[in-house]
């Protein structure tokens, strides 16, 4: 990656100019080239007026819309198309979705590894969503033909016939299908929506803040779509219909972001990260007896920038590993003296500084798990609850699955007012960060809201269980509508949290594990929806005894499912302490230099003294 000028003069060629700002027929243009080393498709030095900036980043906005409308077509009401169509328990069908959107965001770790390694965010980007293409059709295929049959079943009233083993089989591989499509899809697509912003310029990288808000709202306004209309159609037994236009909105997508091409700024992979962690950690263990200087001297470092990054200063954080760059007498060569470099022996600082970050990043990611056990609950228990509660309002009949519609506008209304009025208030009374809230600090208030919606979702049920009924039309006479405010808490908490993470692990993750970062966001998920089925596993086997049907039966009538949300109040209150505690240890890292430098530069040897 060559390191050019912030700009440079282009002669092009043009007749007919006269003399007009020309020499000898070659018109001089200024053309300014970013400065954070992106390249074009052709692998060019990108050029700011002709790639990136909102124009590139609005394809990949209505791409993400695009692709979360087909997405949540499928996902917001699963659970309820294992109830109803493959005739599984509450139990059962609630763990199986956990697990199936655990999986989801588990594969953006394989997404984020093939592109950070070898493919690029583009490349990735586009194979991962034709496989999630193929995914839909498969499943609408197999719904239409034999899934949901007699035609119209799994609806409210009328269960699917009995399916053989193939038939459920064929249904499995096309949602793992899509859950790989997805998950690889999505971590990369919010960092190449980065790379359109040069962070080396001040305007441009005050918009690649608001990328991310704007990217949550994106994926929330597609997901909108498929809360309401599509679980609409679905709930009332158009399962087939809803899958197509779920396949059809991610065969646009698919369209929309190749039509970019031309536009988008790319960075070319950093090459396989694992043998660059090994490398370190075999390094320091290997001369473990070696003492490190207090002030981290006389460790190695090179003139050029480290496998597509900048370089990283020297940090004090875990200086066990700060052996690995200790530079020893018989690294050098006997003939000439001069530095032989064995990778596995000596490192670089900002080799070692990439493990640390990684390290430094592990404690907060941790404490993000528990908040995605919160989450994964609208997308099962939430829907569960909604669907024993009068669901008719003036005769219309509303969906469980479109209650979470007023997550969706809670995520919309709060982004907005945190750009518009929230940030700079926030920003004007600290005079500290122009950003207002810092990410750390919002990730804790996106704690503190999700306690908030376990309680208010634990305390309708409660109602809801004093207004049951076993001769009424519905389990409960409680109207549906109660649950909006469990479902807004979360909403609010998601734009503290998600918004926040986003931009934290993206902003310090290393140059070259930038969708790892993240790739953490989405894998934080992952895990909240296995503990999540974890938990639920957990909690029936013990509260279910003879005479006893356990917190979360069958008929919710009969169950507990109020002391089930309590539990993970008490447990989401736990973590926010440990996650203060972790908050206050993290140091933010700036990295250094740009990222510009020349591929073909020789390596010099910087030994820091």
């Amino acid at each position: 990656m060559a390191n050019f000028e912030e700009s440079k003069r282009q002669e092009v060629q043009v007749s007919g100019f006269g003399d007009m700002n020309t020499k000898e027929g070659k018109l001089v243009l200024e053309e300014e080239y970013t400065l954070d080393g992106s390249v074009d498709i052709h692998g060019r030095p990108a050029i700011k007026g002709r790639s990136g900036g909102w124009e590139a980043g609005f394809f990949l906005l209505v791409n993400q819309g695009l692709a979360t409308l087909a997405f949540f077509g499928v996902g917001v009401n699963l659970v309820l198309f294992l109830t109803r169509v493959l005739q599984q328990d509450n139990a059962n069908a609630a763990n199986n979705v956990s697990k199936w959107t655990g999986t989801v965001y588990l594969f953006s770790l394989v997404g984020a590894f093939v592109s950070d390694s070898y493919w690029g965010r583009y490349k990735t980007c586009a194979i991962f969503q034709a496989i999630f293409v193929l995914g839909l059709v498969l499943l609408s295929i197999s719904s239409y033909l034999f899934l949901v049959k007699p035609s119209g079943c799994g609806d409210r009233l009328s269960l699917c016939g009995p399916h053989s083993n193939l038939e459920i089989g064929i249904f499995y591989m096309a949602i793992y299908l899509i859950a790989l499509g997805n998950g690889g899809y999505q971590p990369n697509i919010a960092t190449f929506g980065a790379d359109q912003f040069d962070e080396e310029d001040p305007k441009e990288g005050y918009s690649k803040v608001a990328f991310f808000s704007y990217f949550y709202l994106a994926l929330n306004l597609g997901s909108l779509f498929s809360n309401s209309i599509l679980a609409y159609f679905e709930d009332g037994g158009m399962w087939a219909l809803g899958f197509w236009v779920s396949a059809g909105s991610a065969f646009m997508a698919l369209v929309l972001f190749l039509g970019g091409t031309s536009r988008y700024r790319h960075f070319k992979p950093a090459g396989n990260p694992f043998p660059r962690v090994c490398q370190v950690v075999f390094a320091a263990m290997y001369k473990w007896r070696l003492d490190v200087l207090p002030s981290g001297d006389k460790l190695y470092e090179v003139d050029r920038k480290i496998c597509g990054g900048k370089k990283i200063p020297h940090t004090e954080e875990f200086r066990f590993l700060d052996r690995a760059a200790v530079i020893r007498p018989e690294d050098f060569t006997h003939e000439n003296k001069t530095l032989h470099i064995n990778p596995w022996r000596l490192c670089t600082i900002t080799q070692v500084e990439e493990v640390k970050c990684i390290l430094r990043l592990l404690p907060i990611w941790l404490c993000t798990i528990i908040y995605s056990v919160v989450f994964t609950q609208m997308a099962s228990l939430f829907v569960e609850q909604g669907a024993a509660m009068k669901t008719t309002v003036s005769n219309f009949r509303i969906p469980a699955a479109s209650m979470s519609s007023f997550d969706i506008l809670a995520v919309a209304a709060l982004i907005l007012i945190c750009r518009r009025f929230l940030n700079p208030l926030v920003s004007r009374l600290r005079k500290t960060n122009p950003k207002g809230l810092t990410e750390l600090e919002r990730m804790g208030v996106g704690l503190i809201f999700a306690v908030m919606a376990m309680i208010s979702a634990g305390t309708v049920e409660i109602y809801r269980l004093r207004y049951a009924c076993d001769d009424c039309k519905h389990p409960s006479t409680l109207s549906i509508l109660w649950q909006i405010p469990q479902y807004a808490l979360v909403g609010v908490s998601e734009v503290f949290m998600y918004v926040g993470q986003l931009e934290f692990f993206n902003g310090q993750a290393p140059d070259g594990l930038k969708s790892f970062g993240s790739a953490l966001c989405m894998t934080s998920i992952s895990l909240g929806n296995y503990v999540s089925s974890l938990i639920v596993t957990l909690v029936m086997k013990v509260t279910t005894t003879d005479g006893r049907p356990g917190w979360i039966p069958g008929n919710l009538n009969e169950g507990h499912l109020h002391r089930f949300y309590f539990l993970l109040a008490v447990l989401t209150s736990v973590d926010f302490v440990v996650y203060v505690a972790c908050a206050k240890c993290y140091r933010s890292i700036k990295f250094e230099g740009k990222s510009g430098i020349d591929d073909n530069e020789e390596d010099g040897v910087v030994v820091k003294v």
